[in-house]
């Protein structure tokens, strides 16, 4: 009994680690802004054409930045 409820406290400290990082559109950075992070992270942006260029605008000052 003791290996099944171990499973289920991982399954739920799991399940609690993959929600965490639903609570909204991703943050730009580095690492969302370029190659499959960009990608993702616009996908958050669907029918939102404003948030979605805003997002874009900010990837492209941090890109110029790491360019220097």
């Amino acid at each position: 009994m003791k290996f099944k409820s171990g499973i289920l406290f991982l399954g739920v400290i799991g399940l609690n680690i993959a929600l965490a990082g639903c609570s909204g559109p991703p943050t730009p950075s580095p690492a969302n802004c370029s190659g499959r992070g960009l990608e993702v992270a616009l996908s958050n942006f669907r029918g939102d054409e404003v948030a979605r260029q805003a997002y874009m605008d900010k990837c492209d000052e941090i890109n110029a930045g790491a360019d220097k």
